[in-house]
């Protein structure tokens, strides 16, 4: 027998079972098991549960009035109530949406309805997708959802002349457009780089068509690249979570899940790949329509090991890229430098600092791992709190005119507020040698807004300002300490949340019991160190210990760092300037895609190698194969 057939035998038996076993949703249940699943039969059988879990809760809220797509979807492949998904179907599409946060719900429905759903309600979605203009939208995520669901959608429809589509494109033409698209972008991602890398939400995004490939293309190349970027997709995700729980930095992240870090769409995606995290409420939203695909496919071993088997800790560098840039500057897609510390007790991540995305970017932290992150907020950073109508022009094309004031209507309330925690800075520069960061700052006089703003949780035990000018804190088991390199004083943290309004989004803003360390000096700097506490006998030990370790800094001319870590390195930073570590200049343009203990890709390769103790996966583009091999035990 097969092993797709296997696992399907193991996910219908899992439906009998999984409304008992799963009548409290795992979103307000205990935390999971964190126990390494040995076997396959015991991962595939724990992820068909997680699954069937999902369906039973989406449908089980399910109205005639209200059906939605997601759980139109959910009845389909469950071959349930096909009837009154044919009257729901063919009422949504009187009124049908645009762009692709509508494409890719009714894709999925068109072939999971194509072979149930009624020749009518079949023809309603057809017609949808004549009569409807779909917007392609502006950003990376938007493309590969629209570019996914029109070559679907194509594929479905073959043959049909250009006036049957409404983008004045025959089927044949979409197809080719929207396949050359998809496989630039792969391209671009295996050999430079994704620009809207380590996101916290956004993930979904792309998990959701690569999966939708996978299961549905009729091309056998087209299926292949679906399967393979959904494991390329799924081991950064592993290589880059704490128990199941996704760190900066990121390319684009929100008010809440910058510093709630498991609040988030990734999270969904731990809990439902690895089962090591609890899932967010409502399983995030999108993580309705994975579910419905996930049968489809099963995370690779030696992923699952790098997301919950952690043996060693894990020293990453890897090779990103910008946002697209469409003003103001000679370069397309600038790269970024991402440098990722995981141990246990804490991890820390970063990259160079720049604009990266000038609204949703995360450049660094220090976060600490929790027995139940719900409702924690354990993490620690700073940032400069830039707005700027020009940064806005760089990355949008669109009318300056409303912006930045108009991004607050569109739903990134902090933008142009000078306590915001999230965005990115020209004027932030980051060095990160494992679990040490230096963040320096050199802000023009004038710039909207002149302070840099560091990040205490309310999750914090025994924060100690000591007279040495560090600030010492303890995070769950990781020691922390911080230092600002000039004055600063203490501001509430202040989050958003939305209310409703006729208006588009308004917000109401909620004290989190958080703080803000708020220096407003134009020249300024941050240094976080951070260890676990069993490496000292205690937090007194801890303090002894950061405080006799070299350091020297100065503002003028240029913010300049030099110190030694606890791992004993030698850093010198200057901002605008290389890093030197231990005597010698840190070279950025001989980093690699990837290079690091999991996961390793040579700059412009298209081929990434995972492994995991003897276990290795190769994932290349250039074949397009996959290939598993075992190293021989001793």
């Amino acid at each position: 027998m097969k092993p797709k057939t296997i696992f399907i035998g193991i996910l219908i038996s899992a439906v009998c079972s999984a409304l008992s076993l799963h009548a409290q949703p795992a979103f307000e249940g205990p935390p999971p098991s964190r126990e390494v699943l040995q076997s396959a039969d015991q991962r595939n059988a724990a992820y068909a549960a997680r699954i069937n879990e999902v369906l039973d809760w989406r449908i089980g809220l399910a109205k005639p009035e209200t059906l939605d797509m997601a759980t139109i979807a959910m009845l389909l492949v469950r071959n349930q109530d096909i009837e009154l998904c044919n009257q729901r179907v063919i009422e949504m599409m009187k009124e049908p949406g645009t762009g692709p946060f509508w494409m890719f719900p009714s894709t999925i429905v068109a072939f999971a309805g194509r072979d149930k759903l009624s020749p009518e309600a079949q023809a309603s979605i057809r017609n949808a997708w004549r009569t409807e203009r779909q917007l392609r939208g502006d950003t990376e995520n938007h493309w590969v959802m629209y570019h996914t669901s029109m070559y679907l959608m194509s594929e479905l429809y073959p043959n049909e002349p250009a006036v049957t589509w409404s983008d004045g494109k025959s089927s044949e033409e979409n197809l080719a457009e929207t396949r050359g698209w998809l496989i630039d972008w792969m391209n671009l991602t295996t050999t430079i780089g994704q620009g809207e890398y380590d996101p916290t939400h956004y993930i979904g995004e792309y998990a959701i068509p690569m999966a939708m490939l996978a299961t549905w293309a009729k091309d056998p190349e087209m299926k292949q690249r679906g399967h393979i970027m959904l494991d390329w997709i799924f081991a950064e995700l592993a290589n880059q979570t704490l128990e199941g729980v996704l760190r900066g930095p990121n390319s684009r992240t929100d008010d809440t899940s910058v510093t709630e870090r498991w609040n988030s769409l990734a999270s969904f995606f731990s809990w439902i790949l690895f089962g090591n995290t609890p899932p967010t409420a409502g399983y995030g939203g999108w993580g309705n329509y994975f579910a419905v695909l996930a049968p489809n496919y099963q995370v690779p071993e030696v992923i699952y090991r790098i997301a919950t088997d952690r043996q060693q800790d894990i020293y990453q560098h890897d090779h990103a890229r910008t946002r697209r840039i469409w003003r103001y500057s000679d370069e397309h897609m600038p790269p970024i430098y991402k440098t990722q510390y995981l141990r246990h007790d804490y991890a820390v991540g970063s990259h160079q600092g720049r604009l990266s995305d000038p609204i949703q970017g995360h450049v660094w932290d220090v976060t600490w791992r929790e027995d139940d992150p719900r409702g924690k907020f354990p993490t620690m950073f700073s940032v400069h709190a830039y707005s700027s109508g020009k940064a806005l022009q760089m990355f949008f094309a669109t009318y300056p005119e409303p912006m930045p004031k108009g991004i607050y209507r569109e739903g990134k309330p902090s933008y142009d507020a000078p306590d915001k925690v999230v965005g990115t800075s020209p004027y932030e520069k980051v060095f990160q040698d494992h679990d040490t960061v230096v963040a320096l700052y050199d802000i023009p006089a004038g710039t909207r807004f002149e302070q840099v703003n560091g990040f205490f949780s309310k999750d914090l035990k025994h924060v100690t300002e000591d007279k040495s000018g560090w600030i010492f804190a303890q995070g769950g088991n990781a020691y922390l300490a911080y230092r600002s390199l000039t004055p600063y004083h203490w501001e509430p943290h202040l989050n958003y949340r939305q209310i409703p309004s006729d208006a588009g989004y308004a917000f109401e803003r909620d004290d989190t019991g958080s703080k803000i360390l708020v220096s407003n000096s134009l020249k300024n700097g941050t240094i976080v160190q951070a260890a676990s506490a069993d490496e000292f006998a205690d937090f007194a030990a801890f303090q002894v210990a950061i405080k006799a370790l070299p350091l020297k800094f100065k503002l003028e001319p240029l913010p300049t760092v030099s110190m030694t870590t606890l791992r004993g390195k030698e850093i010198t930073f200057t901002y605008g300037e290389a890093p030197v570590v231990d005597g010698v200049a840190v070279d950025y343009s001989k980093w690699k895609l990837f290079e690091g203990t999991h996961l390793n890709a040579e700059l412009g390769s298209r081929k990434l190698t995972i492994t995991h103790g003897r276990l290795q996966r190769v994932l290349d583009f250039n074949t397009l194969t996959i290939a598993d091999t075992v190293t021989p035990g001793k």
